[in-house]
């Protein structure tokens, strides 16, 4: 059966718009029909933040990307990231989920004595994304902070922060001293356990920060979960253990929230979902609400059945239910 002669166009979006960025992708390489549909922007402002016009805004970058059709602004978000809040906030999309991360680079940041140029200096880096960060000269104690409303972020995800950095060749005070990382939401609670670490580990001890690709090193600080988003903050600390030992050579680009692969929650679009393991085949149905029945308030009840086999699968049903009252 060939769908794209059976279902009207907006209902094959709206079932391309169920699945991920990834499969719609492979969609478009079936045919130049469904090419069409999946490649549209009806499916793809779908994938895209429902408050991505307001992050772009904010970007200096905007006007050329509210002209890119919907795709091509989703991978220009993956791609590259922009900046924002005067160049302090980076933005990006994750490839495979749509989910926001987000940097705080080290002006977001609060940084105890960072514009005592005894202890710290800002200078520019070109492998930054930023126009300056900061180095450190000399201190003894050692207290960075960030923070970020949780309705900044993607809901029902499971975030994890990175503290984002270099150690250059004449540091010390981080080779044997531990500092501290703490995530917390709602500040003075219990939440957030205490991570010690060692950013400089010596040449025999396993390296606990890793290598990004962007000549930039990332250690994970800890994780939270974004149930539903509100004005709670979630903030983030790291600390110097002891405050006795001068430390010197650490350069901050920022702190990363992105997803934690294996605990972001899709949320499902389905109505209903009727699985037959026994024969492979799936039956859902879903709520369609056309422009021409919006001022009525109506929507269409549309039920497909799908056949399923190692991995693989095809439509082979379809049936307009009713035309129901919303």
């Amino acid at each position: 059966m060939d769908m794209t002669k059976v279902l009207p166009d907006e209902c094959m979006s709206l079932i391309i718009s169920f699945t991920s960025p990834r499969d719609a992708c492979r969609i478009s390489l079936v045919s130049r029909a469904l090419r069409s549909v999946a490649d549209s922007d009806a499916v793809w402002l779908v994938f895209l933040p429902c408050d991505y016009k307001q992050i772009i805004s904010k970007s200096s970058s905007s006007p050329s990307l509210f002209s890119l059709p919907k795709k091509d602004l989703y991978f220009s978000l993956c791609h590259r990231s922009i900046l924002f809040d005067d160049g302090t906030t980076s933005f990006r999309l994750e490839k495979e989920n749509g989910k926001k991360c987000y940097m705080l680079g080290a002006r977001a940041l609060s940084i105890q004595w960072a514009d005592c140029p005894d202890y710290w200096s800002w200078i520019p880096l070109p492998e930054s994304r930023f126009s300056e960060v900061p180095k450190l000269k000399n201190v003894w104690r050692l207290d960075v902070k960030g923070r970020i409303e949780l309705k900044t972020l993607s809901y029902r995800t499971n975030y994890s922060a990175y503290l984002v950095f270099k150690i250059v060749r004449d540091r010390y005070g981080f080779r044997h001293t531990p500092v501290e990382f703490r995530v917390i939401i709602n500040e003075g609670t219990a939440s957030g356990k205490v991570r010690s670490v060692i950013l400089d580990p010596p040449p025999n001890v396993p390296q606990q920060a890793k290598e990004r690709g962007d000549s930039w090193l990332e250690i994970e600080m800890g994780e939270f979960f974004n149930e539903c988003g509100d004005d709670t903050r979630v903030e983030f600390y790291l600390r110097g253990v002891h405050d006795n030992q001068p430390k010197r050579g650490l350069i901050i680009e920022g702190i990363e929230l992105r997803p934690k692969d294996n605990r972001t929650i899709q949320n499902s679009k389905f109505d209903s979902i009727f699985p037959d393991c026994r024969t492979g085949i799936l039956r859902f149905t879903v709520s369609l609400f056309p422009s021409s029945f919006a001022s009525q308030g109506m929507h269409r009840h549309l039920a497909f059945t799908m056949r399923t086999w190692e991995g693989n699968s095809r439509f082979i049903g379809y049936k307009d239910l009713a035309l129901l009252k919303s």
